[in-house]
């Protein structure tokens, strides 16, 4: 990537920037609507919930909001561009002389940075109601970084689906099956609660393979289980993003160069 190219990305990057200076309640209300589901889900229903060999459902359940955060982050993706689209940003950036790889790297990492604050504050407030990690600094730094590993992959996915619908209308049926491929997982409860057909499909989930790693990185409760899935989670955190990453990124570069032909 040429100095060229990288001046363009943080420019793009700094105008998302500047774009969360002018809309602070819209910043917000996305960092605080994961913590309201943590809450709700700890103290509402938790009572209620049993783990996979004993051990409190907070640090359980804690571990899988993490993972449960950075796949609905691609709501947000998807919307953003669909919005550039409709009002013609991009075809304005496309005709300016700048790097045509720059919107979607700014976009890439104003998305990062985003989900690095939002897992932040979702840390602090797990923290605080009495979540902890009981293994090293390191293995808690590789879980963060999986975390992340797995947004990186979803954002490209997001990129895609925004440029493919071009409506922020058609966002909403993204969401249909985004919620249902959360709670098909194991973030909530154990597969091992479920019918053996239902278990099988959340245990395989990807979402489910970054949760489970986590909470064995984290030294939590339910990190283990009998399927093949589950006893290599960490492998599956590691793959599932990859194939995702190599099938999307791709295809979302081919689609912005198509823009506009």
């Amino acid at each position: 990537m040429t100095t060229a190219t990288l001046i363009d990305s943080w420019t793009m990057t700094r105008r998302g920037l500047a774009h969360w200076a002018r809309q602070p309640v819209q910043v917000a209300v996305q960092l605080v609507f994961p913590v309201m589901m943590l809450v709700m889900f700890a103290y509402f229903l938790g009572g209620g919930m049993t783990v996979p060999g004993g051990g409190d459902y907070k640090e359980y359940l804690v571990p899988g909001t993490f993972a449960l955060t950075m796949v609905f982050g691609l709501e947000g993706t998807m919307l953003a561009i669909t919005q550039d689209l409709n009002k013609g940003v991009i075809d304005r950036f496309r005709s300016m002389p700048m790097a045509r790889s720059a919107v979607l790297v700014g976009r890439s990492v104003l998305d990062m940075l985003q989900s690095a604050l939002g897992l932040l504050v979702l840390l602090g407030v797990g923290l605080a109601m009495g979540w902890r990690w009981h293994s090293g600094l390191g293995d808690a730094l590789l879980a963060l970084g999986l975390l992340l590993w797995l947004r990186f992959a979803m954002l490209w996915l997001g990129i895609f689906l925004g440029m493919a619908a071009g409506r922020p209308e058609m966002v909403q049926a993204v969401q249909i099956l985004v919620w249902p491929l959360g709670f098909l997982s194991n973030v909530f409860a154990s597969p091992e609660t479920m019918p053996d057909w239902l278990g099988a499909l959340a245990v395989w989930n990807p979402m489910s393979a970054t949760a489970t790693a986590i909470r064995e990185l984290f030294g939590g409760p339910g990190g283990v289980g009998g399927s093949w899935a589950a006893d290599h989670a960490q492998l599956l955190a590691v793959c599932w993003p990859l194939a995702l990453i190599a099938v999307f990124l791709p295809a979302a570069v081919r689609r912005y160069g198509r823009l506009s032909r």
